[in-house]
Formats: C-alpha cells, sequence, structure tokens
C-alpha cells in the first residue's frame, strides 16, 4: 500500500482526524496543543496521528492536502484547517457545530 492509500485509509477509518506532531497528551509543539486542547474542550471524539512516527506520511500528507504545515483537522475525509482556522472555527462557536454533525462529541 502506498503512503496516499495509507492516508486515505486513516480518513476513511474515522470521522474526525487529527494530523499532529506528537500526541493529543504530549503534543511537540504550541500549535498541535493548541487544537488538541480546544478538540478536548469540544469534548471530540477524534483519531489522532503523530507525524513524527512516519515521515512518509508527514511529507505526503504536504501534497496530498494542499496545506504545507501541521497540525491538520480532517471532518469526514475533508481538511478544515490547521491551528489558526480551528481557533477561529472554535471561537465563533462554529467547531462545535462540526462535530456534532458527525456525531463525534462524547456526552
Amino acid at each position: 500500500m502506498d503512503v496516499i492509500e495509507r492516508i486515505k485509509e486513516q480518513l476513511g477509518c474515522h470521522k474526525v482526524v487529527l494530523f499532529m506532531k506528537g500526541t493529543p497528551d504530549f503534543p511537540q509543539c504550541g500549535f498541535s496543543g493548541q487544537v488538541a486542547q480546544v478538540m478536548r474542550a469540544c469534548n471530540a471524539e477524534y483519531a489522532s496521528f503523530n507525524i513524527f512516527e512516519d515521515s512518509d506520511v508527514r511529507e505526503a500528507l504536504k501534497e496530498y492536502s494542499q496545506w504545507p504545515t501541521y497540525p491538520q483537522l480532517y471532518i469526514n475525509s475533508e481538511l478544515v484547517g490547521g491551528c489558526d482556522i480551528i481557533m477561529d472555527l472554535y471561537n465563533k462557536g462554529e467547531l462545535q457545530t462540526m462535530l456534532a454533525s458527525v456525531d463525534c462529541v462524547k456526552a
């Protein structure tokens, strides 16, 4: 399986995926940490992928998404954006609505 197929498989297996530096519990950059905090504040269930564990995915995802930086949040296999966009959506209440629409908010 090539790297693009592996990315598509990750996105297809989960409603919400966060590609980040580190893990939600141990983010390895401030931006990834901010998004993980926002996802926690939203009480969201999501899959995370530590891009430091797979350099092929780290490089290929930039091409796949046409987005050069991390973290990258996907909902229903669609790129939502990086930290600035996620923070803006959260502050407007739109991220919470997006997450609720895919039924990934814990009760």
